[in-house]
């Protein structure tokens, strides 16, 4: 997901930085405590400050805070041109005990189902590189779609729609469950969340629009 290896690139490296800042002092304060002490035949320093060393701890700072700075910017700025994207919609549907994708800007009404018996899995296939907006509801009772893998939640409500934005940066297939109790086949309430080329994407959109509408699995 790109937005989620933006953030781990940018916290990453910002917690590497502080930690090596927050070693350097710590090593600097133990040196001083250790070796410059007074102690018998040697008196303690009455200096009040040292100016050069100090101008030198501050441009280090500034360089350290200008570069975090602008490598913040430049994350952000890839993040924005991937969000700028008009984005991909799918509507969840949970039921007792299943679940319903539909792609609204599909050419035709397309839309894939199943019962959630034994293999008989519906998939939601989304374009790996866009910004992709799931809408989740429910049908009957509270549901909750999960893919834990992908560490996404969000929980389905009777007559209420919920929305979260995902970006996919790699294809795959991951299980995706029911994370909210909802009755007798709760524990079989699964699905798949597939992701795939734009290429691949774009034909199984038109191949669904020409009829094949209950398809599962791009």
């Amino acid at each position: 997901m790109n937005r989620r290896h933006i953030f781990g690139q940018v916290f990453g490296l910002e917690s590497i930085i502080a930690g090596v800042v927050f070693l350097v002092i710590l090593g600097m304060v133990f040196f001083s405590v250790a070796r410059r002490r007074a102690r018998p035949g040697i008196a303690a320093s009455h200096r009040a400050n040292r100016p050069k060393l100090e101008k030198c701890y501050v441009v280090v700072l500034a360089a350290i805070a200008a570069f975090l700075v602008a490598y913040t910017a430049w994350q952000n700025h890839r993040e924005q041109q991937t969000a700028q994207q008009s984005p991909v919609r799918v509507n969840v549907t949970a039921f007792q005990w299943c679940w319903k994708f539909s792609y609204p800007q599909a050419s035709k009404p397309v839309s894939t189902t199943s019962n959630c018996r034994g293999d008989k899995l519906p998939t939601l296939v989304v374009p790996t590189g866009r910004t992709i907006q799931v809408t989740v509801t429910s049908r009957d009772v509270i549901h909750s779609l999960w893919v834990p893998a992908l560490r996404y939640k969000m929980d389905a409500f009777p007559d209420h729609k919920n929305t979260f934005t995902i970006t996919m940066d790699r294809e795959g297939r991951w299980i995706g469950r029911c994370a909210e109790f909802c009755g007798e086949r709760h524990a079989e309430m699964h699905f798949w969340f597939k992701a795939v080329s734009p290429e691949k994407y774009s034909k199984w959109l038109a191949a669904q629009s020409a009829g094949h509408t209950a398809g599962a699995a791009a």
